[in-house]
């Protein structure tokens, strides 16, 4: 049996000469969340649509729960909720009202499913309101709730916080996280907010221009993330002259008149100042920088960060 819920293998998407999932390979581990991030046009939701069968690969492969997708829909794909886009519910239908088309179209037990599912988005059940007039983060809820309505052992979300307020976020949030910790829910989840998957992805993929350029946990990748040493001195030539003694010379960076950048935390702070302090160095500034995820990958992507 897989040691994942969905592997990939060289996944790749081509429209024309342009390259939306390139050789992409995928591993989401059972009863964990995997953050897929990355840039709006990074190729998230082309990804999850191959691994729905909306889309279908150039090249590659997509195996669920050890088998091949292509050939095995009906068996594999009832037990995967989604969302991806926004659903086509009924404006002039309340959200009970929607979900009971939906699930009369899957052959799902209506009531206790339906309610069971509004209540775990915080959606009234039988409410009055007609769909047209939720607000956005009303809407994104019942998107959510017809992707749990028929109780799926994994999720594939994309963008699922996408316009909700910042309550909203946390909410939803937490009720992802729940779905995982309490239901044993496996979870794929795709945005381009660091922060949010920050906060609730175990484990995380970074893709840009389709190429997936990071797998892992969100412990390890942390722990790749770059820690230096920064110091504002009086004369940073006289204390590059210091530092030629302690350290080899790529392993410190002159940045101007002032400044200087150690990259290495192994000596401490208190000894290097006193170095200076000793051969006359006034010293403003003496700080340890820890890199954070969004620095990290604006490094790995060479480019700007996202939110």
């Amino acid at each position: 049996m897989s040691r994942y819920i969905i592997e990939t293998e060289r996944l790749t998407k081509q429209y024309g000469t342009q390259k939306s999932v390139d050789g992409l390979d995928l591993h989401v581990r059972p009863g964990r969340i995997y953050g897929l991030l990355g840039r709006n046009g990074a190729g998230k939701t082309t990804t999850m649509k191959l691994l729905l069968g909306l889309a279908t690969p150039t090249s590659g492969e997509v195996s669920i729960w050890g088998k091949p997708l292509g050939g095995n829909e009906k068996e594999l794909l009832p037990h995967i909720g989604s969302l991806i886009e926004s659903p086509g519910f009924y404006p002039n239908l309340t959200g009970t009202e929607n979900l009971r088309i939906f699930a009369t179209l899957r052959g799902v037990d209506g009531r206790g499913t339906i309610k069971n599912a509004l209540e775990l988005v915080g959606l009234p059940y039988r409410d009055k309101k007609l769909f047209s007039q939720y607000s956005l983060g009303m809407k994104q809820r019942l998107a959510i709730a017809l992707a749990v309505m028929h109780d799926p052992e994994l999720l594939i979300l994309d963008e699922p916080i996408n316009g909700l307020d910042p309550i909203g976020i946390a909410e939803v949030r937490s009720f992802i996280r729940g779905l995982c910790d309490e239901r044993g829910k496996t979870i794929l989840i795709s945005s381009h907010i660091l922060s949010e998957v920050a906060l609730l992805a175990d484990d995380i993929g970074i893709i840009d221009h389709g190429v997936l350029l990071e797998e892992e946990s969100l412990g390890e990748l942390e722990a790749k993330s770059d820690k230096y040493l920064h110091f504002t001195v009086s004369d940073g030539e006289r204390a590059a002259e210091i530092l030629r003694g302690v350290f080899p010379a790529d392993r410190f960076i002159l940045e101007d008149r002032h400044s200087l950048r150690v990259n290495s935390t192994k000596v401490p702070v208190s000894k290097l100042v006193s170095a200076f302090v000793r051969a006359g160095l006034g010293v403003s500034e003496a700080v340890t920088v820890e890199e954070s995820l969004e620095d990290y990958f604006k490094r790995v992507t060479g480019g700007e960060g996202i939110a």
